[in-house]
C-alpha cells in the first residue's frame, strides 16, 4: 500500500467518498424486494408516502425537481421503485461527506483555492 502525503490526503479522501457512494448505490438497488414494478398517481403517491405529503406539496417537489416523475400530457406518475430510492437517499449527509462532496466539486470544477 502506497504512503500518502499529507498534500494527497484530501484527493484520497474524495476518490474514498466516491467509491462508498457508488457501493452504497448498488447495495440500495440489491436491497429491494424483487416484487413487480408499480405506478402511482398522485393521490396514490400521497397516500404512499411515510409522511403523506398533500398534493400541493408534491406539485411543490414537481416543480423543484426534488422527486423522481414521469409526465404524460398534464398527468404526472410516481415509479414506486424509483419513490423507494428517493427515500433511502433521503438521509442527512453527515459534515464529513458534505465536505468530501465540496472538495469533489472544486476538484471537478477546477475552482482555485485563493492563497
Amino acid at each position: 500500500m502506497k504512503q500518502l502525503t499529507f498534500n494527497e490526503l484530501p484527493q484520497a479522501v474524495i476518490q474514498l467518498y466516491d467509491k462508498l457512494e457508488s457501493i452504497e448505490r448498488l447495495l440500495l438497488q440489491k436491497s429491494q424486494p424483487e416484487e413487480p414494478d408499480r405506478w402511482f398517481d398522485l393521490s396514490e403517491l400521497c397516500a404512499y408516502l411515510p409522511e403523506k405529503a398533500t398534493k400541493p406539496t408534491v406539485y411543490g417537489w414537481v416543480h423543484s425537481g426534488i422527486i423522481p416523475v414521469h409526465k404524460r400530457g398534464k398527468k404526472l406518475y410516481f415509479l414506486k421503485s424509483e419513490i423507494d430510492l428517493w427515500l433511502k437517499e433521503g438521509r442527512k449527509k453527515t459534515y464529513a461527506e458534505t465536505v468530501a462532496e465540496a472538495n469533489n466539486y472544486v476538484k471537478r470544477k477546477g475552482v482555485k483555492y485563493g492563497h
